[in-house]
């Protein structure tokens, strides 16, 4: 793709991931902005492929990949209208959350999606260099960025919004890390029904702390992502990913003979911290540096989609802020939720299947994505251990916030 001259736009977007991407796409489609988008060339810098999942909620939004002319159905590799969750005890909980439906993009496609919007628009372009220095200058931000021939490029624009990963993380009460490594398998014969997500299967065998389960996408009747996960402080090593993941394939899911196309492998913080939206006065934090990603699920992608179309609007509207990612009432419930599962008040694998079990699967999946009402989140609730979470409400705010060291990149394909 053409650099194009270096110079001014409205906006530059550091970083070409979901986050940066769908903002771009955002801007330039509704003509809010011109946008320039700084991705590192090709190498080592520039991450593997990723998959992220989301619901499309049928209503004809395009807050989430799915809906509306301006959408991404193009870059969806799968899609089921079933999901199903298997308690520790084995047994299968199937529900229908119509017309909401479970999605699965995975990075390569998207990028390559919104890359051909964004050079067919006259407002975008992407610049392949790497962004050595985001800093406030009068009259807006400048990015400075070396290019993969060396040259030392500067943009001027109004704003800058940086998806880039933060160095450290805010101070936090909770800090617990979703960690995963998942193989794209295909088996012999049949194994899959292509219509049901399993979201949380868990009869593995469950950590000394946290929780574990696993986790299947079925592409075809013979294709999967099979994945293994654990809520836990710490990850693993990839040897010990690759046991747990043999166990579930070959002695849980019994999966028979088959070959692994392809791995992916990552980690993301699920904290309660308090994720700065701005970095300067021209300058803010999108995607999970900007606090996008559902502290208690890793679910990322739908968020982005609502934060990107948020910006927007303020940016049309002449508003110089940025909204939150997600309200206050969903962070407390997810602080809350963090901690009792941290000090093991709650069992998580009977908790998530219990939600699942309890709650109609259109309420929860809204309530997933903070979406429902006080109303519908008290009856929620009710449906909880009520004496282990109204303890951990109590003590939430009074805990102190510690910092927490980042942990390794990665990015949760929920």
């Amino acid at each position: 793709m053409s650099q194009g001259p270096v110079g001014t736009s409205d906006v530059v977007v550091v970083g070409g991931g979901a986050a940066g991407l769908s903002l771009a796409h955002r801007l330039v489609e509704t003509g809010v902005a011109t946008v320039t988008v700084v991705e590192p060339p090709d190498g080592p810098a520039r991450p593997a492929e990723r998959t992220w999942c989301y619901w499309d909620h049928g209503d004809g939004d395009d807050d989430a990949a799915g809906g509306g002319d301006g959408g991404f159905d193009e870059a969806v590799t799968g899609t089921w209208p079933l999901l199903r969750v298997h308690g520790p005890d084995g047994s299968p909980l199937t529900v229908d959350p119509a017309p909401s439906r479970y999605r699965m993009v995975r990075s390569t496609a998207f990028e390559r999606l919104v890359h051909a919007r964004l050079e067919r628009s006259p407002g975008g372009r992407v610049l392949r260099a790497t962004a050595d220095s985001v800093r406030d200058v009068p009259g807006g931000a400048e990015v400075r960025c070396t290019a993969a021939d060396g040259r030392t490029l500067t943009l001027r624009s109004r704003y800058v919004f940086d998806s880039r990963p933060l160095r450290a993380l805010p101070p936090a009460r909770t800090r617990l890390l979703q960690h995963f490594r998942g193989w794209f398998v295909r088996t012999r014969t049949d194994r899959f029904d292509p219509a049901v997500a399993d979201l949380m299967d868990f009869r593995v065998p469950q950590p000394g702390h946290g929780l574990a389960f696993g986790y299947v996408l079925p592409l075809a009747p013979d294709r999967a992502l099979v994945e293994y996960t654990e809520f836990s402080r710490t990850p693993l090593t990839t040897a010990a990913y690759e046991a747990a993941l043999g166990h579930y394939a070959r002695e849980v899911l019994r999966l028979g003979e088959f070959t692994v196309d392809a791995a992916e492998q990552g980690v993301i913080p699920m904290t309660d911290a308090r994720f700065p939206r701005r970095a300067g006065a021209a300058v803010f934090r999108i995607g999970t540096a900007g606090g996008a990603t559902r502290p208690a699920t890793g679910y990322t992608f739908a968020a982005v989609q609502r934060h990107s179309r948020a910006i927007a609007a303020a940016l049309r509207d002449g508003r110089c802020s940025v909204p939150a990612p997600h309200g206050r009432r969903a962070l407390a419930m997810d602080a809350v939720l963090l901690r009792a599962l941290d000090t093991g008040r709650i069992d998580g694998p009977a908790f998530f299947t219990g939600l699942f079990r309890r709650t109609p699967p259109q309420r929860l999946l809204r309530f997933l994505d903070g979406a429902t009402s006080v109303r519908e989140e008290w009856g929620i609730g009710l449906r909880t251990p009520v004496g282990p979470m109204l303890r951990t409400a109590l003590e939430v705010p009074f805990l102190p916030r510690r910092p927490h060291p980042a942990p390794g990149t990665g990015e949760s394909p929920r």
